[in-house]
């Protein structure tokens, strides 16, 4: 039986609609967003692919996708992590420079996705071999929290308190402050450990969608649920990026691929109106996927339809 934590933690406000990312100090902000990783689960330079320049171009490397969350209210640093990656060490690292903490590990909770190694694998850095983390708040899906219980390493986690599993029910909103709120919904993806779900993250101002991994529009259409409602609903939308466009992998027909294209979901949203294609920020781009590039023309492409990239490092005012 896994105890339902208690909510008492804070979190969110994000950006208001822009053509790109409002960039700021998040030193000036009382609430701010922290992107720790844009890339696919396994990051870039991918593991088996030795010819990737990024292995040599530190400038070129990407983390996997990860979102910070930095309440600075009331004099009290709170911190909220989007996935635990498998880059968490490094991703920790940088939010304790941009929100420092004298907090060991300083996380108020933790949000999961999905059971797919980059959203979850992270966790087994709080464990006694390595952070010893105490009584960290993870928020996660029925078959997820059951997933981690039932399965060793994971299972010592939480039979050694470095983690709380906080069970989430679908379209219930987790009340993590005052007005303050962050609401799973499932959405179609490979299910073979857990659900999938996405997050909408409010507050009293500003709302936020992040969707990093999905089959397709459609078959979210075939449920009664439209990637356009869902947009213009929000302020901010965090989309899935994983690959730009059939034959991104040679010699492999992509056609089947669980994912939308980015090409197929720009030609899906182009007769929004211009403000509501600002919202979107493609994320969670493979290792292959041409937007991790600084110059490509697959990037301009996109920043000319009126749609913006997620930047590693982007830290935006909430």
């Amino acid at each position: 039986m896994i105890a339902r934590a208690a909510s008492a933690l804070a979190v969110l406000t994000l950006a208001a609609c822009s053509q790109a990312p409002e960039i700021a100090d998040t030193k000036q902000c009382d609430i701010s967003l922290l992107v720790l990783g844009v890339a696919q689960d396994a990051g870039k330079p991918q593991i088996g692919n030795p010819n990737d320049p990024a292995w040599n171009d530190a400038s070129l490397r990407r983390l996997a996708t990860s979102l910070a969350l930095i309440d600075r209210r009331d004099g009290k640093m709170k911190r909220w992590l989007f996935e635990a990656t498998p880059d968490i060490k490094e991703q920790l690292q940088r939010l304790d420079d941009a929100a420092p903490t004298d907090r060991k590990i300083g996380l108020n909770g933790v949000f999961l996705t999905h059971a797919h190694i980059g959203h979850y694998a992270g966790l087994l850095m709080f464990g006694h071999e390595a952070a010893g983390a105490q009584n960290i708040s993870v928020y996660a899906m029925p078959r997820m929290a059951d997933f981690l219980v039932e399965n060793g390493p994971w299972s010592q986690l939480a039979k050694y308190h470095n983690i709380i599993l906080a069970i989430m029910e679908e379209n219930a909103p987790e009340e993590i402050a005052d007005g303050l709120s962050v609401t799973p919904f499932l959405v179609p993806h490979r299910q073979e450990f857990s659900e999938v779900v996405g997050f909408r993250i409010e507050t009293p101002e500003k709302s936020v969608l992040f969707i990093p991994d999905i089959d397709s529009w459609e078959d979210w259409d075939s449920e009664g649920t439209k990637i356009e409602e869902m947009i213009a609903s929000v302020d901010i939308a965090y989309l899935d990026a994983t690959f730009f466009a059939d034959g991104e992998i040679p010699g492999r027909d992509m056609s089947g691929f669980p994912h939308p294209f980015v090409s197929h979901s720009m030609e899906r949203l182009a007769p929004l109106p211009e403000t509501e294609k600002a919202k979107v920020r493609f994320i969670h781009m493979n290792h292959t996927n041409p937007l991790l590039g600084p110059d490509t023309k697959e990037r301009q492409t996109v920043i000319e339809a009126g749609f913006n990239i997620a930047g590693e490092g982007d830290k935006i005012c909430l």
